[in-house]
């Protein structure tokens, strides 16, 4: 194959460099490094655009690092592979996963864990093995990654424990929206919650990450699925993802959104899905979930140092479970795949999550869409020709 003949050697190739926070990313001629042992070279189809490059794009301080190259959602060929990599190869189409699963340590062996033990998942600017980089601009200064991926590149090099090998079939626009959000949103109502057939979920925060929760909970057959959100518009787009309630936590007078969601469901929902990242939420759907069983996950990412005050009597008394999960519970080598085959299956609905489009030189319109509110995932095409 063609990307073969370039094995071993740098790979010139355009990337979009976020050089200062804040700042439209620079489209930019950088070198990317072979790869070294437990690493793959890919060349990446197409990416597309998650909050959380949005939010360490604005990071001034760390774990926000300049220049780097953001992106962590994408779908890519294995261009080369470096040494002691035998589970791809050459060719094989690949959906890289923030999330590693190195297949040995306990919690990759359990069935009860997706947090890796050799491979921690940290926000760091470099990749695991060595803490380096493999980027560098043409004058030879370090580009650093960001959650060992940056699909902002025409070209990449991952870690082999983030890599998963799918099937072809998949389209790459597809595939790619199950490398963090989809599936975290999905994975979270499947496995963390394991949403029961004919139950009630309540979820607080109607972004793609709740919609998703949305779509695994009508996956589930979850009977009533009651969205919370402080843009009444969004109830219209939420039909779409299985949501069949709305609360607009603005318009709830003089009663929390609690006492109208526990007055709405008869004592409560079955489970609760936190999904903005904010304490107070977390409260309110603690409170909310049903006495005796109900179960609220926490996907929202709050900011640093916030902290949660529950009453130890409330929690001893009403049997309720509070628990977060990172990238939905899901075990990204068994899981993804898993995901995809559904969608090939044509159960789970992927179509509906890519509102927009664009070429690879447009990049920064993604991100205008996204903050605008004007999209849900955009897909970003590494061709020139798409």
């Amino acid at each position: 194959m063609e990307e073969s003949k370039t094995a071993g050697k740098p790979i010139r190739c355009r990337a979009a460099v976020a050089r200062k926070a804040g700042e439209p990313l620079s489209m930019e001629e950088v070198i990317v490094a072979p790869p070294e042992s437990g690493e793959v070279r890919l060349r990446i189809i197409c990416t597309s655009l998650c909050y959380s490059d949005v939010t360490f794009w604005k990071m001034k301080d760390p774990p926000g690092y300049f220049p780097r190259i953001l992106g962590h959602e994408c779908f890519g060929v294995v261009e080369s592979v470096g040494e002691n990599v035998s589970e791809v190869t050459v060719g094989d189409t690949v959906i890289p996963v923030f999330m590693p699963d190195c297949g040995e340590c306990g919690d990759c062996i359990s069935s009860k864990s997706n947090l890796c033990s050799n491979f921690p998942f940290e926000v760091v600017p470099w990749l695991h093995r060595d803490q380096k980089s493999r980027f560098t601009d043409l004058n030879g200064e370090t580009l650093h990654h960001f959650l060992y991926i940056s699909s902002f590149s025409e070209y990449t090099v991952v870690d082999i424990v983030h890599i998963v090998k799918v099937d072809s079939r998949i389209p790459p626009n597809r595939g790619c929206l199950l490398s963090c959000g989809v599936s975290t949103g999905v994975g979270a109502a499947l496995k963390t919650a394991n949403v029961e057939a004919g139950s009630t979920v309540a979820i607080f925060g109607l972004g793609a990450i709740g919609l998703a929760v949305s779509e695994g909970s009508r996956l589930c057959g979850a009977k009533r699925i009651i969205g919370v959100d402080v843009n009444e518009d969004k109830y219209e787009i939420a039909k779409k993802f299985g949501v069949t309630d709305f609360v607009n936590s603005l318009t709830c007078g003089e009663k929390s959104v609690s006492q109208v969601i526990l007055e709405m469901t008869d004592g409560g929902a079955d489970y609760c899905f936190e999904c903005v990242g904010m304490a107070s939420l977390v409260h309110e759907a603690f409170t909310c979930c049903r006495k005796g069983w109900g179960k609220t996950v926490v996907l929202g990412v709050d900011k640093p140092g916030s902290n949660l005050t529950l009453s130890s009597g409330e929690v001893l008394r009403s049997g309720k479970t509070l628990t977060g999960c990172l990238f939905g519970s899901l075990k990204p080598k068994s899981d993804v795949p898993m995901l995809v085959k559904r969608y090939l299956d044509k159960e789970l609905e992927l179509d509906k999550f890519a509102t927009h489009e664009v070429k690879f030189e447009d990049i920064n319109k993604a991100f205008e869409l996204l903050l605008e509110g004007k999209s849900l995932r955009c897909i970003i095409w590494m061709d020139q020709n798409k």
